[in-house]
């Protein structure tokens, strides 16, 4: 029995031995061990696309400072809403973010409250803001308004009258005409197209008075003499669209509707995978070849933290948020 009991003691000597050797050891974590695997990087619009031609602008370095290939997939519908409800509802290790604009993430809960089928608050996480561009305000070429003032003064003479082209309510291009006729006191009647190219033709051929639109698509027939910009809707003056005055500067201050892309991932991704994915996007937004490329496509780099990204989603959702529920905009 006691040779027995001696081996017992000896061997749980060697347990806790052992237990205090992996105590002692750090453990290594996911952020270490991640990534090990490709990532895919989801980004809920088609192919051509200004998000998709941002995320492949990424895309690479990214893959190069993480060491691991990073797919483009496109899950384009409902307005981004589907790729942006797969991605909410991925599991949360890190192997699929999301590449998207203000939509799916600011105005569609207010306008899809019960199909939406996601919640951005609750259910994604967001890495960093990507690229930020501000709309632009075209008018005719031939039309008699130079400058915003001249504008909402012919508005004021004909209300009702003077109308616009959107891509739909509840867009951009719908908020931001709405803004302005808020802040203006002018009522102007809204056009809907499906998409931006028929707005600017329609603009051109003076169908329509007016939009508000991406200068992706405005700023070929600006210089083509064909249409004209009357204001861009930073709060300050654009390095990619240089000598084009804001529409705050003419006597709407505090007037902002910019367009941005931010990457998320799934909520309850490891922290530690968050602050890696934000430490290297950032170190991607920071090379000039990049920057270079994103201002082909009028977009400025915006590296952001995730707290820095989450304040700037907060302020524009309960702006617009009112917006939508004054306008009575609901599309479900």
């Amino acid at each position: 029995m006691a040779p027995r009991s001696g081996l017992r003691r000896r061997l749980t000597l060697s347990a806790l031995g052992l237990a205090a050797t992996m105590l002692a050891t750090p453990a290594l974590s996911q952020a270490d061990e991640w990534p090990s695997r490709p990532i895919h990087m989801v980004v809920p619009f088609p192919p051509g696309s200004s998000p998709d031609t941002l995320a492949r602008m990424i895309a690479d370095p990214l893959s190069e400072k993480l060491g691991q290939t990073i797919v483009v997939e496109n899950k384009p519908g409902a307005g981004g809403n589907i790729g942006t409800r797969q991605v909410a509802h991925a599991k949360p290790d890190g192997y699929t973010i999301l590449l998207t604009i203000n939509g799916p993430i600011v105005t569609a809960p207010s306008l899809y409250k019960s199909t939406l089928g996601y919640d951005p608050d609750k259910d994604l996480q967001v890495i960093s803001m990507v690229g930020t561009s501000p709309n632009v305000l075209v008018v005719p070429a031939d039309a008699p308004a130079d400058n915003v003032q001249q504008f909402v003064e012919r508005a004021r003479e004909k209300p009702g009258v003077l109308n616009y082209g959107t891509v739909g309510p509840g867009s951009s291009s719908h908020l931001g005409m709405a803004m302005l006729e808020q802040e203006a006191g002018i009522s102007l009647l809204q056009v809907p197209y499906s998409g931006f190219p028929q707005v600017i033709t329609a603009i051109v051929a003076g169908d329509v008075h007016a939009g508000f639109m991406v200068p992706g698509v405005a700023m070929p027939q600006v210089k083509a003499g064909k249409v004209k910009v009357l204001g861009i809707t930073s709060l300050e003056e654009s390095e990619v669209l240089p000598g084009l005055p804001t529409v705050a500067s003419q006597g709407f201050p505090g007037f902002e509707s910019i367009s941005w892309d931010a990457l998320f991932v799934p909520a309850g991704t490891p922290d530690e995978i968050v602050q890696k994915l934000n430490k290297h996007v950032l170190e991607v937004l920071a090379m000039p070849k990049v920057q270079e490329q994103m201002a082909t496509l009028y977009f400025t780099a915006a590296p952001t933290t995730p707290a820095e990204a989450e304040a700037m989603i907060r302020k524009e959702k309960e702006k617009l948020t009112a917006l939508i529920e004054k306008l009575g905009i609901k599309l479900d």
